[in-house]
């Protein structure tokens, strides 16, 4: 009989019918398989239906899976505390353990609507466990729930479950304090440090499609006469941007996966040949992609399957192919190493949700031992690793809660962008899938480019502000009618003129701008506009009010053009200049030319000797 689907974990895999507290109880076996009560008495042989493991107890002592039975609606029943201090030891140890599985079991409480569960959806939503842990964690989580506890061979396996499911923790935790806008770039980066490089997913595969053709019948060629094969073959299928560096880093990156078997000569270069096992596109991809997995180990980078999917393939299909492959490639010590990566991360980002308190219960479920043929310990033990799984596990769930609730705040403290998922992804329209992921600034979907659509027009207009003065409302004067002057179309008349000028200062010519000079009102000013034919631009002239007058007494000259005066009339200008009775200097001292003030210093130092 074919194995349940893990999705299908509130159904009974022998009848299909869902579980229930009368006639259809679900019993967890020790092999991890939970059967309903009914069909385990209808066995013909005492053995699992799935997996042939035998049942060495007896049908009606094996207990109820509770954890499972809750998710049903069923309320389950607690012990007092007096009930609990009257428990043996064991028999308390065995209590705590369910209990901490029966708690861990209410985080798949949004998934248990039905009998099974959308095996496409990747996230659950409706609750506050199921909709956050991604499908590895709930389908880790599954895995724990349908342990039973009472034989040594159901504890062992709980023990192993618990240290998958805190290993997959720190995997998911780590995921959360990388950036995602750089992840492929980081991952390309590292690739091409090691002297390989990815071409893009129809590209990488047309690349060794190409170099199993040349290598498939056990061939041996040189790397350079391998390298043009596959060059020409490309650019014959128009691929021009392939080059011989490139595709020389394509079979370096085979070579660093150990697929070649190389024959070395003394005078000429060595020769390639595929081995056995890489002679078909599977084994050869699924090693290609593997060696690119470890690249990203190497580097500290953690993605998911699906991502994985998107970047090597460009679509999601291939999920389980790389979980398959990242699983395979976890060794006893990647738990430890993990560790010590995410407490680097937290050292960096200031550890904020005090996710270092989970430190020592990581540390514990690293050194529960991964192997089947491992010895099974005792009660106490087995407690500890149900409690530390379940402290890890809420851990996590309440860090996503925490970062999901501070995501609004952070996306309004953000610069507004006008162009953010305004257009269809084209990754998600042609390949059905983006190695962006949520972090993608196009839109996947209509429904999520109306949204953000909305958000955009709801911040554009904002509140309107109010432009009204603080004080009390605007009221005109009212006015009489003798005050309202009647259009007539004739220019308004000259502002009166100043009849009294103001009192003169010591010196008229360094009077501030608002004092004019007295008695040269009837003066024009000393330097006038330049004549048409001398700028091509005639201005007019306007006689200029009193109070803005220019400080001179010069008369007008003749129109010959600008500052075109002759000797005479410069000399005629300075006999007319007054003289200051006063005995100070006068205006005409002012006026007097170079030579003349020079001629006069002369006589005065002739006089003085």
């Amino acid at each position: 009989m074919q194995a349940p689907q893990w999705t299908e974990f509130l159904q009974c895999p022998i009848c299909l019918q869902a579980f229930s507290e009368t006639a259809r109880l679900p019993i967890s076996l020790a092999c991890g398989h939970t059967v309903c009560k009914s069909c385990l008495h209808s066995l013909q042989r005492k053995q699992c239906q799935f997996c042939s493991s035998p049942i060495h107890t007896e049908i009606d002592k094996l207990p109820v899976n509770d954890a499972i039975l809750q998710l049903t609606g069923v309320s389950i029943k607690r012990l007092t505390v007096d009930e609990l201090d009257a428990l043996e030891p064991d028999e308390r140890a065995l209590h705590d353990a369910k209990a901490a599985i029966e708690n861990l079991a209410l985080l798949l409480k949004p998934l248990s609507g039905g009998a099974t569960v959308a095996a496409g959806s990747n996230h659950s939503g409706g609750g506050s466990g199921g909709g956050l842990l991604s499908r590895p964690m709930q389908r880790k989580l599954v895995t724990l729930v349908n342990c039973q506890l009472v034989e040594a061979e159901g504890r062992a396996r709980a023990q192993r479950a618990a240290r998958s499911l805190g290993e997959r923790t720190v995997t998911e935790l780590l995921l959360q304090h990388q950036n995602q806008q750089q992840l492929s770039s980081n991952l390309w980066a590292a690739v091409r440090q090691r002297g390989c490089q990815f071409l893009g997913p129809a590209l990488q595969e047309e690349c060794l499609r190409l170099i199993l053709l040349a290598l498939k019948d056990g061939e041996q060629l040189a790397r350079k006469t391998l390298v043009m094969f596959v060059v020409q073959k490309l650019q014959e299928k128009q691929y021009q941007q392939a080059s011989k560096t490139s595709v020389g880093h394509v079979v370096q990156l085979l070579y660093r996966a150990s697929c070649f078997k190389v024959t070395k000569r003394d005078d000429d270069s060595s020769l390639m040949e595929l081995k056995e096992e890489f002679r078909t596109i599977e084994p050869l991809r699924r090693e290609h992609d593997a060696q690119i997995v470890q690249i990203a180990m190497e580097a500290g980078l953690r993605i998911a399957p699906d991502q994985w999917s998107s970047l090597l393939y460009g679509d999601t299909v291939h999920k389980s192919h790389m979980q398959s492959i990242i699983d395979k490639s976890q060794t006893n010590d990647s738990f430890s190493h993990s560790i010590d990566e995410l407490v680097i991360a937290l050292t960096r980002s200031g550890d904020p949700h005090h996710l270092g308190d989970l430190r020592q219960h990581f540390e514990f479920l690293s050194q529960i031992s991964p192997s089947i043929d491992s010895p099974v310990t005792d009660w106490e033990k087995t407690t500890k690793a149900m409690e530390a799984a379940e402290a890890v596990v809420n851990g996590l769930v309440k860090f996503i809660q925490a970062r999901q609730n501070s995501r609004p705040q952070e996306y309004a403290q953000q610069p507004f962008n006008n162009r953010y998922k305004t257009s269809m992804c084209k990754d998600m329209q042609q390949k059905g899938a983006c190695p962006r992921g949520p972090c993608c600034t196009f839109a996947h979907s209509e429904d999520e480019m109306e949204r953000h659509r909305r958000r955009r027009s709801s911040q554009q207009k904002g509140p309107i502000p109010s432009i009204a003065p603080s004080g009390p409302p605007f009221q005109p004067t009212p006015m009489h009618p003798s005050q309202f002057v009647p259009y007539t179309g004739q220019p308004p008349p000259p502002p009166p003129q100043h009849t009294q000028p103001p009192q003169m200062t010591a010196n008229p010519f360094f009077a501030p701008p608002h004092q004019p000079v007295p008695g040269f009102y009837d003066q024009r000013p000393l330097i006038r506009p330049m004549s048409q034919g001398s700028m091509g631009t005639n201005f007019p002239m306007h006689p200029a009010p009193p109070h803005q007058q220019p400080y001179t007494s010069l008369p007008p000259t003749p129109s010959k053009g600008p500052f075109q005066i002759s000797s005479s009339q410069l000399q005629d200008r300075y006999n007319s200049l007054p003289v200051n009775a006063s005995g100070s200097p006068g205006i005409k001292d002012q006026f007097m030319s170079r030579s003349q003030q020079q001629q006069q210093q002369q006589q005065q130092q002739q006089q003085q000797q």
